[in-house]
């Protein structure tokens, strides 16, 4: 089992939302109305799930993000509390709704994705300088692209300025500006969002290699590319290659990468090696695929063991 007496603090800064799932046999196509099965509500958003993910993986974890003054934010505030999220930081902007994700599941358990980012694109610049207490006190910080990317490039600025570790998950993609990269210790994109940024398809080890290195030349220190049921690609000091994952029978990927980045977080945050870290973070994200919606398929410290 994973050390579970030392708590590494973490601050994830990023999105909330709420997200309202349509489980269907197939996508619909443009102008075809299709009948759903099962409906469901359940807190999401990029930020809240690697919140949670952490918070359930033994991080000791502060979340700094931006809700309305609505149904939906009071849920997910409350939702924080019960996990044992530090909310201190968490603001409910009156007259802004919150963010809603509407997701529709297929039977193979693929899912598409339209986000209304609502109060989480009012999370600013300002905000980051005036959380810079909790910057200092955190060990690591956990970074995606849900709220406005000028706020992103701040917060791992003064990360990187402190001496932090910066980790950024680069979904959804968009494109970067180069200053970004040097101040990260660790990205880590899929496989699109990977093409996206370097525009190399991803198609084995080669290719990934050749992505990392794109990354490695603007400052990036490690890089790790996620490739879904084949694993992930690890370009680190020490380990360069393929590490592979569990074969499993997936009923909803929503919140895989989510869960992947929140355990990989805590991990190294425990100063686990980061080929051990990726392994623990595989193995959670296999758990999640196989339960339905965001975070309510996150599983906890006591289902999972590390070597």
């Amino acid at each position: 089992m994973i050390g579970m007496t030392q708590k590494p603090k973490i601050l994830v800064i990023g999105s909330a939302n709420m997200d309202m799932v349509i489980q269907s046999d197939h996508f619909p196509v443009p102008g075809e109305t299709i009948i759903g099965g099962d409906f469901s509500l359940i807190p999401g958003g990029k930020g809240a799930n690697q919140a949670v993910a952490a918070a359930r993986l033994g991080g000791d974890v502060c979340f700094i993000t931006r809700l309305g003054e609505d149904i939906f934010g009071s849920q997910n505030l409350l939702n924080f509390q019960k996990e044992g999220i530090d909310t201190s930081y968490i603001h409910q902007i009156p007259e802004v709704p919150s963010g809603v994700a509407l997701i529709t599941v297929d039977k193979s358990g693929e899912n598409t994705i339209i986000v209304a980012p609502g109060a989480n694109a009012h999370l600013t610049v300002g905000d980051m300088k005036a959380s810079e207490q909790r910057f200092e006190e955190t060990e690591l910080i956990l970074l995606q692209l849900e709220i406005p990317l000028e706020t992103v490039v701040a917060a791992a600025a003064l990360g990187n300025k402190l001496g932090k570790k910066v980790l950024l998950n680069p979904a959804p993609a968009q494109k970067l500006p180069d200053k970004l990269y040097r101040y990260l210790q660790l990205i880590t994109p899929n496989e699109t969002e990977a093409e996206f940024l370097t525009g190399i398809a991803i198609d084995g080890e080669a290719s990934a290699e050749k992505a990392a290195k794109f990354f490695i030349e603007r400052g990036v220190q490690d890089v790790i590319i996620t490739l879904g049921s084949k694993g992930a690609y690890l370009h680190s000091s020490n380990f360069k290659g393929i590490l592979p994952t569990s074969k499993v029978t997936a009923k909803d990927t929503t919140a895989a990468g989510d869960t992947f980045n929140g355990a990989l977080a805590v991990a190294l945050g425990k100063g686990l090696p980061i080929k051990d870290a990726v392994n623990f973070a595989m193995k959670a994200a296999t758990l999640s695929v196989q339960r339905m919606g965001a975070q309510t398929s996150i599983p906890y410290i006591h289902e999972l063991s590390i070597p």
